[in-house]
């Protein structure tokens, strides 16, 4: 009766944990689902190529700056006070990285958008939508950084509702701007820039109605000068050190997204269009499977602080559960709804055909993928984020880009089926590390002072 009990408390910990999350999350890649269905009922499928050419073109400018949601998740989670000194320095170094991205890109977004192999047609309007997405990149970053504060503090509502409410904003600024204005790609990345200022409004809002203390301990923090980099340098290093490996990833991962897309913009609008709504689809399962892993990310740390292995092993037990039984539902909806799915999106046959035939790549990918999306939940609420870094490194250079050139005359196929194998390397290479450590058992380092001090870092 106590074992049965016991294995119950982290299976409910976890899943009250993840499903504000899962909704939230799923708000993001539907918020380019909606985009993607608008654009694809336009007369020609040039709108929804460019705006899949800008999207995936942002994702990878924006996106490589992930790791400051990540890694505050981690910091925070693994925090003994709090976590909001390592809210405020995240809040600040996002703030600069995304003033210092406006400057670098904004004068290389029409090479970009040519290196992306973009028709003709579809290159004006890729290009309108990255100058107006840009506007709004400061304070993507530091929602970013926002929303890993919360995960990292185990309140997953607080991201619900911005995420809610900002993407439900969003929708609705799509049907009036690009279905009522006529605006197309420039009314698609104005409603996004519309909904990030107003997801960085509603943050600040939160951080305040959640726990009304929080300003006075930011106060403190700033009187202290503890978050001035030449007072204290090592907490710095730390943030630095961890985000540095999750840049690296994250760039890896974008890296690959982005060649998929290019590939199939070399291969036409309508390859380009097909691939696009398969990606969404795609994303969201990802994002789906995602709040597992934030949960997941939340408890580590959490068992990492306590330095309780027993809580460790129970999250990871039970969030895999769930993922794994998430993965089996998603599947199975992608396997009997293709025909629905597809109509959703376009009504251009060209475009529902070309998606048909590669369609069984995706219908195949969430069982293989939900492997690496759990574990990448572990090793950031761990501060392991170095093998997530290496295992994307192998996944990506040794394995993808490979398997993309000895497939080149697969046509679309080839693009598909290596995008597989590099999910499946990724899923891979976790599951070795995980299993390394868990024999060695060096998740969590015994000792205290300075050597359990390394423990969380």
């Amino acid at each position: 009766m106590q074992h049965s009990q016991l294995d119950k408390q982290p299976l409910r910990r976890v899943w009250s944990l993840a499903w504000p999350m899962i909704l939230s999350n799923i708000s993001v890649p539907l918020l380019g689902v909606v985009d993607t269905a608008i654009l694809g009922h336009l007369p020609s499928a040039e709108y929804l190529s460019g705006v899949a050419v800008g999207a995936s073109v942002m994702s990878m400018l924006l996106w490589a700056f992930g790791f400051l949601r990540m890694g505050t998740t981690g910091l925070v989670a693994r925090s003994q006070e709090g976590g909001i000194e390592w809210l405020l320095r995240a809040l600040l170094l996002a703030l600069c990285l995304g003033v210092l991205l406006q400057l670098l890109a904004f004068p290389l977004l029409g090479h970009i958008v040519y290196w992306m192999n973009t028709s003709p047609e579809a290159g004006p309007h890729a290009l309108s939508y990255l100058q107006i997405r840009l506007i709004s990149a400061p304070l993507v970053l530091a929602n970013f950084a926002i929303l890993g504060f919360f995960i990292g503090r185990q309140d997953s509502r607080a991201p619900l509702y911005i995420l809610l409410a900002a993407n439900i904003l969003n929708i609705g600024l799509d049907f009036f701007l690009i279905l009522g204005l006529g605006l197309g790609a420039k009314g698609a990345a104005a409603a996004t820039v519309s909904a990030d200022i107003f997801a960085f409004a509603l943050g600040l809002y939160l951080l305040r109605r959640i726990d009304r203390g929080i300003w006075t301990g930011i106060s403190d923090q700033l009187r202290k000068h503890k978050l001035l980099p030449w007072a204290d340098p090592k907490p710095w290093i730390e943030l630095l050190h961890i985000n540095s490996d999750l840049f690296i990833r994250t760039c890896l991962l974008l890296l690959t997204l982005t060649f998929f897309t290019a590939q199939g913009a070399a291969q036409g609008d309508t390859i380009l269009a097909a691939n696009a709504i398969l990606l969404q689809l795609l994303m969201v399962t990802s994002y789906a499977l995602d709040g597992f892993a934030h949960a997941t990310e939340a408890l580590v740390g959490e068992s990492i602080s306590k330095k309780s292995n027993k809580l460790f092993h129970s999250t990871v037990y039970s969030a895999g559960i769930w993922s794994l039984g998430s993965a089996l539902g998603l599947t199975f909806i992608l396997l009997t709804g293709q025909t629905v799915i597809l109509s959703l999106f376009t009504d251009i046959n060209s475009v529902i055909e070309q998606a048909g035939r590669v369609y069984w790549w995706l219908c195949a990918l969430p069982l293989l993928a939900v492997w690496s999306y759990q574990l990448d939940g572990v090793f950031i609420g761990a501060g392991k984020s170095q093998k997530m870094r290496d295992t994307m490194f192998i996944a990506t250079i040794l394995v993808f880009f490979p398997s993309w050139w000895l497939t080149r005359d697969w046509g679309n196929h080839g693009i598909w089926f290596s995008l597989f194998l590099w999910i499946g390397a990724r899923s891979l290479g976790l599951v070795f590390y995980y299993r390394y450590y868990t024999v060695t058992d060096s998740w969590i380092q015994k000792g205290t002072g300075k050597q359990g001090k390394k423990a969380v870092t």
